[in-house]
Order: C-alpha cells, then sequence, then structure tokens
C-alpha cells in the first residue's frame, strides 16, 4: 500500500483544503448574517440608509470575518506542506525497505476491479530516484512562494499538490498507455498554474507549453499504439522482453523521441520552456526544471533503451548530434541574454542535452552520469530559481541583471550560497552536478570520441555564463536603487530552503556512491538489454 498511498495523500491534501475552505466560508456567512440580524435588532431606530450601510459593510468582510482570512490561509498552507512532507517521509521508507539487489519491480501493486483498465503500481531500482527526487522538491516549491501569492490561494495549493500526485504516478505505473495519460495530465494543471499565477504574458506562455508538449505527445501516442496493435499489450513488462523487427523499432523510434526532443527540449523545440520558466511563479519554475524536465530523462529509460534496443545504437549519432548543438545553441543564448530567470532556463535547457547525450552512450558510466546529473541539475536550478526569483525579485521587482549589482555589501549570507549553487552549476569538484557531469561526458566519449568532446564544451561555456550571472550580481559596483527600500538578507525561510539544496548538491558530490551503489545493478541490467 505505500506506493499507492504515495498518491492518495496529495489528494486527501486537496480534499481536506477544499473542506477547510468551505467551512470557513460557511462561518463567515453565517457570523456575517446573526451579526446582521443584531445590528438590526439593535439599530432599529438608526435611519434606514445607515443601517443599510452598515449591513453591507459587514457582510462584504470589511469588519470581523476578514480579519482572519490570512490565519485561515496559513492552516491551508500548513495542510499542503504537511501532505507533501508526508509523502516524503513515506518515500524515504520505501527507500529505505528496496532490495537494489533484484532487477525486479518491488512493492508492486494490482488493481484488476478498473472499469476499462487493470492499474499496476511498481518501483524499480531507476524509478526510486525520480520518486525521491519529486517528493523532496514538492515541500520545497511550496516553502517558496509562501508569502509571494496572495490570491487565489486554495486554487494555487490544489494545483501544486494535484501537480505532486500526477508526477509521482508517471514513475509509479507499470503500463506503457497509463504512462502516457498520466504525462499528459500534468498539462491543464501547469496551464493553470502558468496561467492563473505567472507574470507578464502569463496566458500566452501557458498556451506555448501546452501547445508544444501537446502537439509532440501525438506522435508518443502513435507510437505506443502501434506497440500495442503489434503485442496485444501495453504492460512494461511484456514489451522489455518483445523483440521488434528493425523497421518497426525504426517507426517507433522516430515517434517516441520527437516526444522526448521536445520535453527535454532540444534546439529549435524549447520556445515553450524559455517563456514558461520566465512568466511562471517561483513555486512552478522549480517543478518545471526539476521534475518535469526529467521526464524526458525517465521517459527513454522506459520506452527507448529496453524496448528499442536496434534503433537507439544505430542512431546514435544523431542524438549526439542534436544533443551537441543544442549545448552550443543554448550557451551561446545564455551568454546573451539579460533576464536572470531566462539565464538559467537557458542553463537548463543546456545541462539537459548533457544528460541526453549520456543515455545514448550505451556505457555503464554514462547512464549512471545521466541521472547523477539530473538530479543534481534538479537541486541546482531549483536553488538558482529561488534565488533570482523569491529572493532578488521579491526585492527589488525587476529581473534584469543590468540593475543587479554589489549584493555582496548587502546581503553577504545570500551571496554565498549563491555563490556555491553557482559553482554546483559551473560542474566545479565536490559537487554533485561535477559527478554527473564528468561520467556523463566520459560515457559519451567513450561511445563516438569526436561529438563527446564537442559536448564537453559545455563545461567551459556554463562557466562562463554562470560567472558572469554571478559577478554582475554580487558585484559591480554599489547597489542599485530597486534594492534602496528593501535591504535585507535572507530570511529564515529562505535560508533554510537554500541550505538544504546545497547540503544535498555538496554531500552527494562528495559522497557519490550512495546513490551510485544503488544504481550499479539497475544500470547494468539496462546496459545488458540492449546488447
Amino acid at each position: 500500500m505505500l506506493l499507492s498511498s504515495l498518491l492518495f495523500i496529495p489528494l486527501l491534501g486537496i480534499l481536506l483544503i477544499c473542506a477547510g475552505r468551505s467551512h470557513e466560508r460557511s462561518t463567515v456567512f453565517a457570523l456575517s448574517a446573526s451579526a446582521a440580524q443584531a445590528r438590526r435588532s439593535r439599530n432599529n431606530k438608526t435611519s434606514g440608509f445607515a443601517a443599510a450601510s452598515s449591513d453591507f459593510a459587514h457582510s462584504a468582510g470589511v469588519a470581523g470575518p476578514k480579519s482572519s482570512s490570512g490565519h485561515s490561509f496559513n492552516i491551508l498552507k500548513l495542510i499542503a506542506l504537511g501532505t507533501s512532507i508526508l509523502n516524503l517521509i513515506i518515500s524515504l521508507v520505501i527507500y529505505i525497505s528496496f532490495d537494489f539487489s533484484s532487477n525486479q519491480f518491488q512493492f508492486v501493486q494490482e488493481y484488476h476491479d478498473m472499469s476499462f483498465f487493470d492499474i499496476y503500481l511498481g518501483i524499480d531500482g531507476l524509478s526510486i530516484y525520480f520518486v525521491l527526487l519529486t517528493t523532496i522538491i514538492m515541500p520545497i516549491a511550496l516553502l517558496s512562494n509562501w508569502n509571494s501569492i496572495t490570491e487565489n490561494i486554495t486554487s494555487y495549493l490544489i494545483i501544486m499538490l494535484l501537480l505532486e500526485t500526477l508526477l509521482l504516478a508517471v514513475f509509479l505505473v507499470l503500463d506503457i498507455l497509463l504512462f502516457y495519460i498520466f504525462i499528459e495530465s500534468i498539462l491543464p494543471p501547469l496551464f493553470l498554474l502558468i496561467g492563473l499565477f505567472g507574470s507578464g504574458n502569463k496566458v500566452r506562455a501557458s498556451f506555448y507549453i501546452f501547445l508544444y508538449t501537446l502537439g509532440s505527445s501525438l506522435f508518443l501516442l502513435l507510437a505506443i499504439l502501434t506497440m500495442s496493435s503489434i503485442m496485444g499489450t501495453t504492460d512494461f513488462d511484456a514489451l522489455f522482453k518483445t523483440n521488434f523487427d528493425y523497421t518497426t523499432q525504426l517507426f517507433i523510434f522516430c515517434g517516441v523521441f520527437i516526444a522526448i526532443a521536445v520535453k527535454t527540449p532540444t534546439i529549435f523545440l524549447n520556445n515553450w520552456l524559455l517563456r514558461a520558466h520566465v512568466e511562471s511563479p517561483l513555486g512552478g519554475s522549480i517543478v518545471l526544471a526539476a521534475i518535469v524536465l526529467k521526464l524526458s530523462l525517465y521517459g527513454i529509460f522506459r520506452l527507448i533503451l529496453p524496448i528499442l534496443p536496434k534503433a537507439s545504437l544505430n542512431y546514435t549519432y544523431i542524438v549526439y548530434l542534436i544533443g551537441v548543438i543544442t549545448i552550443i545553441y543554448a550557451s551561446f543564448s545564455t551568454l546573451r541574454t539579460t533576464d536572470v530567470k531566462e539565464l538559467i532556463a537557458y542553463s537548463s535547457v543546456s545541462h539537459a542535452a548533457v544528460y541526453l547525450i549520456a543515455e545514448f552512450s550505451n556505457t555503464i558510466q554514462g547512464i549512471e552520469g545521466s541521472i547523477l546529473l539530473g538530479l543534481g541539475h534538479g537541486f541546482v536550478s531549483s536553488g538558482l530559481f529561488i534565488c533570482a526569483g523569491g529572493v532578488l525579485y521579491d526585492r527589488s521587482g525587476t529581473r534584469n541583471i543590468a540593475f543587479y549589482r554589489g549584493m555582496a555589501q548587502l546581503m553577504p549570507l545570500f551571496s554565498v550560497l549563491f555563490f556555491i549553487l553557482c559553482l554546483a552549476n559551473c560542474g566545479t569538484p565536490l559537487t554533485l552536478n561535477f559527478v554527473g557531469e564528468f561520467m556523463s561526458l566520459y560515457g559519451a566519449f567513450e561511445r563516438l570520441p569526436i561529438l563527446g568532446a564537442l559536448a564537453a564544451s559545455s563545461i567551459v561555456l556554463s562557466a562562463a555564463y554562470t560567472i558572469y550571472m554571478f559577478n554582475r550580481i554580487a558585484f559591480g559596483g554599489s547597489f542599485s536603487k530597486f534594492f534602496e527600500e528593501n535591504i535585507s538578507d535572507v530570511n529564515k525561510r529562505e535560508f533554510f530552503i537554500l541550505f538544504i539544496l546545497v547540503s544535498f548538491t555538496v554531500l552527494f558530490g562528495i559522497y557519490p556512491s550512495f546513490i551510485l551503489d544503488g544504481l550499479h545493478y539497475s544500470v547494468s541490467t539496462l546496459i545488458y538489454s540492449i546488447s
């Protein structure tokens, strides 16, 4: 029941939030009605206009009920946060109980009483790390927007908890059709999250992410239907044992890779990500960068490598070429941008291209490195977005790097945490990103030396744009006029969030065996199935 509880606990949190909100509204209505009746009896000798004005003011919530709304919203936030923390605890219990010496799905749950299809839930040595990443990031995403979301708070909390359920379902289902259904079910909550709580061109950005990803997923659906029509099943375990002929593999590979290329995203297919990151609320940017971008990483492990081994081996050079072009394009685009959130978004595209290349290396080092880099990017990108959108933007109201300077004088604690995250983003030793990037590029070089060497340019380019960003923000003279009224270092909430992300990045960078020891058997089994 542990896996199903991961899916149902956020839904239970949604029900509690809805119940709490409806109870508050009914209480406010009852208090307003009783207060109005008392005033009528007390002011029966007062003029009609004065009594009516008093009734209107109290029924509108100007007095009494309005004062308790802030407290009730804090309770709703605590319910959402407690729900996500409970999910984190359950995922840690699953991790502790997991047998990493087995290549089988564990904690398997089967539901045969559904109307249209059976539901199978399970977890293996690869998906468990994506589940842990999701349950770690979701409480951080909720805390990051703790005070900045002031309208439609109930809707925001419901959307975030619904996203957690759907993202976890993607990593837990053992059916390829359900995998598609849940991965597409993420789009409506993301659409609402950006459209309701974003900034600037939020409606345009929400339509971009919806149309890009939905359009590409039609090719994925066609590939899934092809596999289902040939095999008569959509079960992952059965498809892993299938040997499609080369022509069929090529056709299915094209459909799946188009969807993967958009969700990574690769060159010419990344407009949706840039607009979504720039206009999204902070919590949405964190979920997008840390979890949603990892759906392509996970999708390759499930849909391409074990099911389409011939096509993946023969067309590795095409994937490498696309990845190298994406790295160079995204890195140079990062060097020219002035929007700090857009800069971090371009950086995410570049790092995603690196672990895309590593996945197709057909080496243990490359595949393990891609997972480490994906996890490290999840922690570092979340921290950078919190620094940019949760600290600097909240205090200045602008995302233009040209207006940031001298923060090391005013915000020393923030500058230290920001500096460590920037070092991790560069792939500096003793960080998880360094281990992941080194292993990824080593595996890529071993598979195709020339393209692997070109992919290594990401090390130099990422250092260039990251150092440029940190230098402009932390140094560069006296502080900007945008900070004159809101000069303050990170508060306790911001420090707690950033410290957790920095700790994960550094500790796993110093001792990566904590993750690698659990990956060895699953990755070796995957390599054996490809060969």
